[in-house]
């Protein structure tokens, strides 16, 4: 699943995100979902997460 549908992102989830200073490269950082900080239903770059490592990015890729 891509990450733009807000529904599709849970806490806990494990997903592939895209940092801000990697939007450039295209490099992917993976974890699992500590907040969800997108309130909208939808984005089309990708919902916005924290997660539990403390990194914040976009999500790519829900990976379970």
């Amino acid at each position: 699943m891509d990450g733009t549908n807000r529904a599709d992102i849970t806490r806990g989830a494990h997903v592939n995100i895209i940092l801000k200073k990697d939007q450039k490269s295209g490099e992917l950082t993976e974890g699992y979902v500590k907040d969800i900080l997108t309130s909208a239903p939808y984005h089309s770059r990708g919902i916005k997460v924290r997660l539990e490592s403390g990194a914040i990015g976009r999500v790519r890729e829900v990976l379970e």
